[in-house]
């Protein structure tokens, strides 16, 4: 990897990297890439595999574009546009044309927004045709149809740009106005949007959803309130899904992108809209960086691999190429911060820990510290997507490929319907029905225990997914709080997966999964098969280094009533608290 500066331990006593690394970090990035650049810098080919979009050499243009972008508008030398400028000028007549639903229009937003963030070094300087070609260029993204998702907020950026620069200014403002009231009916509250009209909740809420709007009321000088407000709420909740480590939340779709998980970490600080103090913000920003930094996901060249760390082909999309990674370019929004920025200038601290119910995305997310998890009952892209429709994810582990972890039933859990989520004084709820297997379930959590309750045929159940994981001593059984068995499986950093009936008396195994997770092969998986207790499962799915104190359970007919160690009491349904 490119060198970087010595460690500061005295401001950034979590992680040793100040504004100076993240700097460092642009530059090798950007420098990695030139030996894969055509003669006349408008396409960037790196070897291995393409997308389906085929336009490839677009995205290795417009994503390092970006990251070129922030560094320069964040103070950087000017010089690393130079190689950009000379795309422009040949690009718009090599590039895929802009169409309904293609990748282009993807690529495109990245290119005006470059050129917004550093107009004063690059578009105003450049020759009057080469400007109109890439304008219209850029401008056919507007009269285009997007994706219906996070897509909608391409033509935004791009109309943003056109219409600052005066040009195609009806065109362009329209389709600001169009895209920004498109997600508006996606908004689902806590902070959170869907990514379409599928209850999809994932990164893309963060790095898409909010960061755009951000950028572009940043850019255009006329930030609207409510974008602030929502960012603000949304990155109370969010920034639990990291762990002390720089573990992000391994969950939903487009995960190669990495650390572009902290942009809307910089963005609240950018906005002045977030909870999170200075030190906070980067202490997590920074954290994330370093961890991808040292879990391989740079080739031995320095460029960004199609994975997490290292390649990793099952965290791929088919729309995932070569270039697809450099969206983690995002996350260097952080330099748009002046370097006396407090989030700069700040001694860097941890990050939020707790337990916290979000029912707009249906979530419930658990920090302790080492490790984050999310349990899901309310986030899906397509019924039976492995990255969606676990009943949870955590920053220390990844969905096996098979057989399926955080399950219950025969049979992929279908459509999620969401029933609410809530606190109950230091607890966290959370539940679904599953149209899939029938099966009504409950997640109750508190400290670092989960409590599943499943009403219906819940079949099989299983736990966490740990690679390179051993079965416990003495055998592969537990004794229970009541006399009963379960699994577990300990990795060998002391993380351990138990999976522990609280009623009932299932048979307990071990399944193994020979292709193992994003995080290593083989996965040990602990399970639990065989009859319920009036029609209901009650587990406690834990994943900890220790296992922690852990409740009873009473059923009495559609009643589960939990008796926790400090003597605290609560009854649920299938539907949520009774």
């Amino acid at each position: 990897m490119f060198p970087l500066p010595p460690e500061d331990r005295s401001l950034s006593p979590l992680t040793g990297f100040t504004r100076a690394h993240w700097e460092a970090v642009a530059d090798g990035l950007l420098a990695a890439v030139e030996p894969y650049r055509s003669p006349d810098g408008a396409v960037i080919t790196f070897p291995g595999r393409e997308s389906i979009s085929r336009c490839d050499g677009l995205e290795g243009y417009a994503r390092t574009f970006l990251l070129a972008a922030f560094r320069v508008a964040g103070g950087g030398p000017p010089g690393l546009l130079e190689p950009y400028a000379r795309g422009l000028r040949t690009g718009p007549g090599v590039w895929p044309p802009i169409r309904d639903r293609t990748q282009p229009m993807v690529e495109a937003a990245s290119i005006a927004t470059a050129l917004w963030l550093t107009r004063e070094h690059l578009w105003d300087r450049l020759p009057a045709a080469t400007r109109d070609r890439t304008a219209a260029y850029l401008a056919d993204a507007l009269h285009h149809e997007p994706v219906d998702n996070n897509w909608w907020l391409f033509p935004v950026m791009v109309g943003g740009f056109l219409s600052a620069a005066g040009l195609h200014t009806a065109a362009a403002d329209a389709a600001v106005e169009r895209g920004l009231a498109r997600i508006e009916r996606w908004y689902a509250g806590d902070g959170w949007y869907s990514d379409g009209d599928r209850p999809s909740f994932d990164h893309y809420n963060g790095w898409a959803m909010h960061l755009y709007p951000i950028l572009l009321g940043h850019l255009s000088g006329n930030l609207d309130l409510r974008y602030g407000r929502r960012l603000r709420e949304f990155l109370a909740g969010y920034a639990l899904m990291f762990d002390a480590e720089g573990g992000m939340l391994y969950h939903g779709r487009s995960l190669t992108y990495r650390f572009a998980s902290a942009a809307s970490l910089f963005a609240g600080a950018l906005a002045g809209a977030t909870p999170l103090s200075p030190g906070q913000t980067r202490g997590l920003a920074s954290a994330v960086l370093r961890r991808f930094l040292d879990h391989d996901a740079l080739s031995p060249e320095g460029i960004l691999t199609l994975g997490w760390h290292g390649p990793h082909e099952p965290t791929l999309q088919p729309y995932s190429g070569f270039a697809s990674p450099y969206w983690a370019a995002k996350a260097f929004t952080g330099l748009l911060l002046p370097p006396e920025h407090p989030v700069w200038t700040a001694r860097e601290e941890p990050g939020p820990r707790g337990v916290v119910a979000l029912p707009g995305p249906g979530f419930v997310v658990q920090n302790t510290g080492g490790l984050a998890r999310v349990v899901n009952h309310g986030s899906q892209h397509h019924p039976g997507d492995p990255l969606y429709d676990r009943y949870a994810y955590s920053t220390r582990t990844a969905p096996a490929t098979g057989p399926a972890d955080n399950h219950v039933g025969s049979v992929p859990r279908g459509r999620i319907v969401a029933r609410g989520a809530g606190m109950l004084g230091d607890t966290a709820w959370a539940a679904s029905f599953a149209e899939g297997s029938g099966v009504s379930s409950v997640s109750v959590v508190r400290g670092e225990v989960e409590v599943r309750l499943h009403h219906g045929d819940a079949g099989r159940e299983t736990g966490w997914a740990l690679p390179g994981a051993q079965v416990l001593p003495s055998v592969h059984v537990l004794p229970g709080p009541a006399g009963v068995y379960g699994a577990a499986v300990r990795a060998p950093d002391g993380l351990t997966s138990w999976l522990i009936p609280l009623t009932g008396s299932p048979e307990p195994s071990i399944l193994k999964a020979p292709a193992g997770t994003a995080f290593g092969t083989p996965a040990l998986i602990p399970a639990l098969t065989g009859p319920e207790g009036n029609g209901w499962r009650v587990t406690a799915v834990v994943l900890s280094h220790d296992l922690p104190g852990l409740p009873s359970a009473r059923v009495t007919d559609l009643t589960v009533t939990l008796t926790w160690p400090d003597g605290v009491e609560q009854s649920f349904g299938p539907e949520g608290p009774r």
